[in-house]
This record gives structure tokens, C-alpha cells and sequence, in this order.
């Protein structure tokens, strides 16, 4: 069973429908829509600062979502996916959106919807993401609109696959 832990004096509140791995933590100050994931080793940590999901928000293996202590809470919208062991760290994440593997996306950064953040990008502090792009790069800066194959073909279909991924393991 998942490690779920009140924190100051609040306990995370996850929709029935969602899967949590055996040892994915979740602390504190979270939100949990329906049909979210949190895979293997991932770590929602609503300790500081608020975090909260919307539907079919997949968490996978080793990645870590955080915020900042009285400066930065974490706002994630629907059918997003976050990357094994990327970093998402007191920000809004749109809806639609794909967070690459071991991306960080840092405090106060918009990732408006239907985007893709390439795998090891880094999104720097403050940094507003438009809707509809592809952004690579250390820092992350943008690479190109994103293309209606690439949308359907990567951020949908990830999200998509979660679910059906989730669904192997209740």
C-alpha cells in the first residue's frame, strides 16, 4: 500500500478511482482527481504548499511533484503526464500536457495546454510555455508548434496508456 501521511494537520484527498503504486508517497496538502496515477517511487509532497491534480494525471516511476513554502503551490490540470523522474516544482501545468523523463519544470512556470516538454529539459523559474509547443533544451526554450501527429501521437496517447496501465495493477 502507498505511503499516504497527514501534514500539518492535512491529508491528502484521492478520488477512489485512482492507483497508487505500493510505494509511491503522498504527503500532506494533495488533490487527487478521478483516474490519476502515481507509479513506482514517485514522491507528491504537499507539505509546504498545495498540490493539486485534475483527471487522469499520471505520476510515473521516480518523479517527484513539490511546491514552495509559502511562494509557490502546484496546480496540474487533466491528462497530463509526468515523466519517470522528472521534477515539477511549484508551478501550473495545464491541461494536455506531456512532462518528458527527467525533466524539471521550476517554480512559477505556466505550461499553457497541448504541450510537450522534451525529455532532460529544464523550464527555468518564471518561465511561460505557450500553448501548442514543443520545448527542449537546457534551458528549455521552444523547438517548434507541435504538430496534430505529435499531440495525438505522444501527449494522448501517453496519458491514454496510464489509464490502461493503472487499470493492470487494481
Amino acid at each position: 500500500m502507498a505511503l499516504i501521511k497527514e501534514c500539518r494537520g492535512k491529508a491528502p484527498q484521492i478520488d477512489e478511482s485512482c492507483y497508487l503504486a505500493e510505494n509511491a508517497t503522498i504527503v500532506g496538502d494533495v488533490k487527487l482527481g478521478k483516474n490519476c496515477s502515481v507509479w513506482f517511487n514517485a514522491v507528491v509532497r504537499g507539505d509546504v504548499n498545495s498540490i493539486e491534480c485534475g483527471e487522469n494525471v499520471n505520476i510515473q516511476d521516480g518523479a517527484v511533484v513539490h511546491c514552495t513554502y509559502e511562494k509557490a503551490a502546484t496546480k496540474i490540470g487533466n491528462n497530463v503526464s509526468i515523466g519517470h523522474n522528472a521534477i515539477v516544482h511549484g508551478c501550473e501545468v495545464q491541461e494536455n500536457v506531456l512532462i518528458g523523463m527527467g525533466a524539471i519544470v521550476m517554480d512559477h512556470v505556466v505550461i499553457e495546454p497541448n504541450c510537450l516538454i522534451a525529455a532532460g529539459s529544464v523550464v527555468t523559474q518564471g518561465t511561460r510555455v505557450e500553448s501548442g509547443s514543443l520545448w527542449a533544451g537546457v534551458p528549455a526554450k521552444k523547438v517548434k508548434d507541435l504538430s496534430p501527429e505529435l499531440f495525438e501521437g505522444e501527449v494522448k496517447r501517453i496519458a491514454n496508456n496510464y489509464k490502461m496501465y493503472s487499470d493492470w495493477f487494481r
